[in-house]
């Protein structure tokens, strides 16, 4: 058994690979494995232990941990609702991430009667056009467009989620007024790290750190409506945008949005822009502990010990934690306590994951000094 390095973190988010199995071929999925290795996925029988360990680790803590239900496609998965209810037992709020195309009247009856407390639905574009060439699918806007319309019926909350690129950044303002028509409680926007596929779309699609940075002041112009709830995800660099810009107070103050976002505030816990090992943690289809499923550093395995260890014992972890071990830039700016950079790009640049951010445009006043 590990020692304890971190006994006071607390963990928000787990997000589960459910399985490896998916219907599509984004152009920008983290994943690299094929759905022949889908008998890899952990068994009804293995998944129950997880999240027995997770609920054992959430009653630890003042808080239980959120369950995301992620893959590949978990609809593809056929004792998903079956690890819902038993999540559900145990006091773990469950929420789906799924592409939508796989929902029609009878899974979202299912997704409502299993208490799934949300569901996300990747809209990659405001247009079939624009959409259907990231999801490499004819149809899959459409389809996605149906499922939620299901969702809708059966008045479970969605959100919509969108990976920002080069071929789809124009269309935020559209995505937004598009999730507002369709009823969604929140909008996600996906920052582009380049691992999995996503490597080589990288090479064509990805925004530079100016144009990052501008996406930023737009997402912060929407988000200053108050319509939606609005969250970036690897985007750290908006904690500092929003700060800058005036805006976070207002943002954190009662009734702005609709929705709670998981890992921001409640139960003494600090804005944070990166949460890899902080508050989040992803379990692999196999089993493997992630930092975040953008951050290929193995911490460990939930067949081979128990969630908790991993969580509380990874070195790996405690040096994530540790904002004062950030390098480069990063490691001097006044904001890397809320911000801290993607841990993610940084490694995929560098093989260092405390190295500086590669995409932020924001140069600190103490490296000009």
């Amino acid at each position: 058994m590990k020692k304890p390095l971190q006994s006071k973190q607390i963990l928000r988010l787990l997000f589960w690979e459910s399985t490896i199995r998916c219907n599509l071929a984004c152009a920008h999925c983290r994943r690299i494995e094929s759905d022949e290795q889908a008998h890899r996925d952990l068994t009804t029988e293995q998944a129950k232990t997880l999240i027995e360990q997770l609920a054992e680790l959430g009653r630890s803590q003042p808080m239980m941990p959120i369950l995301v239900f992620s893959g590949g496609e978990p609809l593809c998965r056929e004792d998903l609702f079956e690890l819902v209810k038993q999540a559900r037992s145990l006091g773990i709020t469950p929420a789906l991430a799924t592409n939508g195309t796989l929902i029609n009247t009878t899974a979202a009856e299912q997704i409502r009667d299993s208490g799934i407390a949300r569901v996300s639905v990747s809209l990659d574009g405001a247009t079939a056009e624009v959409h259907n060439k990231l999801r490499q699918l004819e149809g899959s806007f459409e389809r996605a467009i149906e499922g939620i319309g299901y969702l809708r019926d059966q008045k479970v909350p969605f959100q919509i989620n969108i990976t920002l690129t080069k071929h789809n950044a124009g269309q935020l303002e559209d995505i937004y007024d598009l999730a507002k028509s369709l009823g969604a409680v929140a909008v996600h926007i996906f920052m582009l790290v380049p691992v999995g596929c996503g490597q080589s779309l990288a090479e064509t699609d990805m925004l530079s750190p100016e144009q990052y940075e501008q996406k930023m002041l737009d997402i912060c112009e929407l988000d200053g409506r108050g319509e939606l709830q609005m969250k970036v995800t690897c985007g750290p660099h908006y904690e500092r945008v929003i700060r800058q810009q005036g805006l976070y107070k207002s943002r954190t103050e009662a009734g702005h949005g609709r929705g709670d976002v998981p890992g921001r505030s409640g139960h003494g816990g600090a804005s944070k822009g990166c949460l890899a090992g902080l508050g989040v943690l992803f379990v692999g289809h196999q089993g493997d502990v992630f930092p975040c499923g953008y951050l290929p550093v193995n911490c460990g395995n939930v067949l081979e010990e128990k969630l908790s260890d991993i969580w509380y014992g990874s070195e790996d972890l405690a040096r994530m934690r540790d904002s004062s071990k950030l390098e480069g830039k990063c490691g001097v700016c006044e904001y890397k306590q809320v911000c801290g950079g993607c841990r993610g790009r940084a490694y995929a640049g560098t093989g260092n994951y405390m190295a500086e951010e590669p995409f932020c445009a924001y140069v600190p006043p103490e490296v000009t000094r």
